[in-house]
């Protein structure tokens, strides 16, 4: 087990993908870093579990915009299986339960809530997203559904220009042995020191001092890469406190997103990476994914409030509810075909607190503001501080890279070889 050294050159406070990607760049460079992670493992909110033989990710699972993102292709490098079947939301065949032609109207009425969005921001105003909701259309329900999956909230907590800012290029692929495998992967021969929850970040002296459960460490810079709830909360306190930081980081708080892994006998009743969808007169309904990689599991999405409070009741409560909607669709001998295999607890995790952030209504300003360097002594760096791809595991590395690259240019240490 590593040990914590008394002092080093930069701290890394987070094992996740922003936290790799930025130890990585600086020891590229000859910088002495240490990671310090609270978990017993690597890879933050991007985590497989093994299960059946396959690797189920309970945290990010998709390469989001594959074609500019950067961990494709060190997927690939890897060795990892990169699958480049399209999502079953942008299959071109009929969901189950719903029509092509439904599916036709859903893609219309969200184009043209969309294009309403992209008006608004064009013009500054920083409003609710659900403040563009056509009055009385039939899909609104089902769109606020999906903001839960995209954003961890409904719309009328997302801000417009936050909204409008997503960059996605529509092209999405999975890493078939598992997202988080892979991030552990590139994080396997890191100097990380598991078990190590940071409490305090003294920056009183010249130098910081790093307070954690094992102990001191002193350092000139430190990179926090830990979510935004823990920075907002004060669970990592900073001394003395940074105003400006805790209320960026309560601008973007962390919305949840749940997963829950099925295994289903007579999958081959279904096309594979086919899609059920739930009700669409609520947002109170899941997402199932059937046959993911043509395996024989569903995997179900909730988000937003309904996530929440499925996690509130536990994790039993997850297979209740889907097992009713499915069901409702698909008959009650149904019931006797699946089995739960894992299920994701991001919103009660101490360490995470939700699974990704957004921006609240009137606040876009803050995922900028969050990044701002206090000092030139402590960095933030994630997902939540990514301009364009937040919510994403590449966003969150991609600012690890930018972190690590600050430090780089402060220090003038002459980049060595990029380890990318």
């Amino acid at each position: 087990m590593l040990s914590l050294p008394s002092t080093i050159d930069v701290v890394v406070i987070g094992a996740g993908a922003a936290g790799i990607s930025a130890a990585r760049r600086l020891i590229s460079a000859g910088v002495a870093v240490v990671v310090l992670e609270a978990r017993d493992r690597i890879g933050g909110r991007a985590h497989t579990v093994p299960r059946e033989g396959h690797g189920l990710d309970l945290g990010c699972g998709w390469l989001h915009s594959a074609d500019e993102n950067v961990l494709a292709d060190r997927a690939r490098a890897e060795g990892f299986t990169v699958d480049e079947t399209a999502p079953p939301w942008q299959s071109e065949t009929a969901s189950l339960g719903v029509s092509c032609a439904e599916q036709a109207d859903f893609a219309e009425a969200f184009a043209a809530f969309d294009a309403r969005i992209s008006e608004a921001a064009a013009l500054g105003r920083d409003r609710p997203a659900s403040d563009h909701f056509e009055p009385g259309n039939r899909w609104n329900a089902r769109m606020d559904a999906i903001s839960g999956a995209m954003n961890g909230a409904r719309f009328a907590e997302v801000s417009t220009l936050d909204h409008d800012a997503w960059r996605d290029t529509g092209v999405n692929w999975r890493v078939a042995e598992g997202y988080g495998a892979l991030i552990q992967r590139l994080g396997d021969d890191l100097p990380v020191v598991l078990n190590c929850p940071v409490m305090r970040i003294d920056r009183s002296g010249p130098r910081l001092i790093i307070e954690t459960a094992r102990g001191r460490i002193e350092t000139s810079q430190v990179i926090l890469t830990v979510p935004t709830a823990l920075i907002a909360s004060e669970t990592i306190r900073i001394d003395p406190p940074v105003p400006a930081l805790l209320e960026a980081a309560s601008g973007v708080p962390l919305g949840l997103a749940s997963k829950l892994h099925l295994a289903v006998t007579g999958a081959g009743d279904f096309e594979p990476d086919s899609e059920l969808m739930g009700r669409a007169d609520t947002a109170e309904t899941g997402f199932y994914h059937l046959r993911p990689f043509g395996r024989p599991m569903i995997e179900v999405y909730f988000g937003g409030p309904l996530a929440w409070g499925l996690e509130a009741q536990g994790e039993a409560a997850f297979l209740d509810f889907a097992t009713t909607e499915l069901v409702d669709q698909l008959g009650s001998s149904f019931r006797r075909r699946i089995q739960p295999l894992a299920t994701s607890m991001w919103g009660s995790d101490p360490f995470s607190l939700g699974a990704y952030s957004h921006v609240l209504p009137g606040h876009a300003g803050d995922r900028e503001r969050l990044s701002r360097p206090i000092e030139d002594r402590i960095f933030i760096a994630g997902e939540a501080t990514a301009p364009a791809f937040f919510g994403t595991a590449h966003g969150a590395w991609l600012e690890g890279e930018r972190a690590a690259e600050t430090i780089l240019l402060i220090k003038g240490t002459r980049p060595g070889p990029e380890n990318r």
